[in-house]
């Protein structure tokens, strides 16, 4: 038997990621990689991979997944997902996790509640081929992940491990927090001298929202227009991800991890490395502010967040097994919603 996951239901939007495809966009290539590269990497190490190993990105919605295969090691990672065994008798065993399942067993993610993905990583990887040295989905050219496209009803995801070994689980028993409130930081430029003082002053002064028209190359932001200094057109340049380019209607575009090499609007602002898997993490309608940072102090977050991310690593503790008792999914639940009394 060839080990797989077979996709009973799609999901909206999932796709095969890694941390992305380098050293191509001078000949076009965006880097792709997952919108929000800390829970991916969580996901793998809960999942006993190396980091960069290729695992499933769930947006809004998960895919409902049947194992093929003697049996598999699941970790689940991001925002308040949980692990769902799908039955007569669902059973939901909670998020930042690894999870061990069996032939025939059917489970998916549950509760995305806050943020817009989290991410399923399988012990020993999946089983795709590389292509430019990442394994990452480019959807809009076709290539990486699985046939380069989301996953579709009736796929098979070949897996690399027939079994996996018996073993306990582990979990991360704090997940980082959801960090919606705070403001997203950026740096000016490169092009901020292409805009108005009062449209620098909007941009850290208004609150935004993100607009229906957002995917993984980017999101567009519902709020005050920003207003250019003398055109809107400038020399194409390349883009870094997070950049916010602003065309001639003045309404900011954030860019993400699909997003293209170069372009001909001039970028107000660039959000820092330390906030992109923040921003990837935000929904349709959320809200967003921004704060001004100088690069030293982009270059000091980034290490804080490499700093805090290994150690909320270090507090990874023994998980329930399926069949068990988690205490901490119990406490979560509201297990009583009302009372009446004997009389009424």
């Amino acid at each position: 038997m060839n080990a797989s996951l077979s996709v009973v239901a799609p999901g909206l939007y999932t796709t095969i990621q890694d941390l992305g495809r380098f050293g191509y966009q001078d000949v076009g290539v965006p880097v792709s990689g997952a919108l929000d590269a800390l829970s991916l990497r969580a996901a793998n190490r809960l999942a006993g991979n190396p980091e960069n190993t290729a695992a499933l990105e769930i947006l809004y919605q998960s895919p409902v997944l049947e194992v093929r295969a003697d049996s598999v090691r699941v970790g689940l990672a991001g925002g308040d997902a949980e692990l769902e065994l799908v039955g007569e008798r669902p059973r939901q065993l909670g998020g930042w996790r690894s999870l061990s399942l069996r032939q025939g067993e059917v489970f998916r993610a549950t509760q995305l509640g806050d943020s817009a993905c989290c991410y399923l990583a399988v012990e020993g990887g999946f089983a795709v081929e590389p292509c430019l040295g990442s394994a990452s989905s480019y959807v809009r050219g076709g290539f990486g992940g699985f046939n380069g496209r989301p996953l579709r009803q009736g796929d098979l995801l070949a897996l690399h491990r027939e079994r996996v070994e018996d073993r306990g689980e582990i979990r991360i028993p704090h997940p980082p927090p959801h960090e919606r409130d705070r403001p997203v930081r950026i740096v000016l430029g490169p092009q901020e001298d292409h805009f108005t003082d009062e449209a620098i002053e909007c941009l850290v002064g208004a609150e935004y929202r993100v607009s229906k028209n957002a995917d993984r190359m980017g999101m567009r932001l519902d709020g005050p227009l920003l207003q250019h200094r003398d055109g809107y057109n400038i020399v194409s340049d390349g883009i870094a991800t997070g950049a916010i380019q602003v065309p001639g209607s003045g309404q900011p575009i954030l860019l993400l991890a699909d997003h293209q090499t170069t372009g001909g609007y001039p970028k107000i602002a660039t959000v820092v490395s330390a906030d992109l898997a923040a921003v990837g993490r935000r929904r349709t309608g959320d809200t967003m502010r921004f704060s001004i940072v100088d690069v030293a102090t982009a270059e000091r977050l980034r290490r804080d967040q490499e700093a805090e991310f290994q150690a909320l690593m270090s507090t990874v503790a023994p998980a329930a097994a399926a069949t068990g008792l988690d205490l901490d999914v119990l406490y979560r639940t509201n297990l009583i919603s009302g009372a009446v009394s004997g009389h009424e």
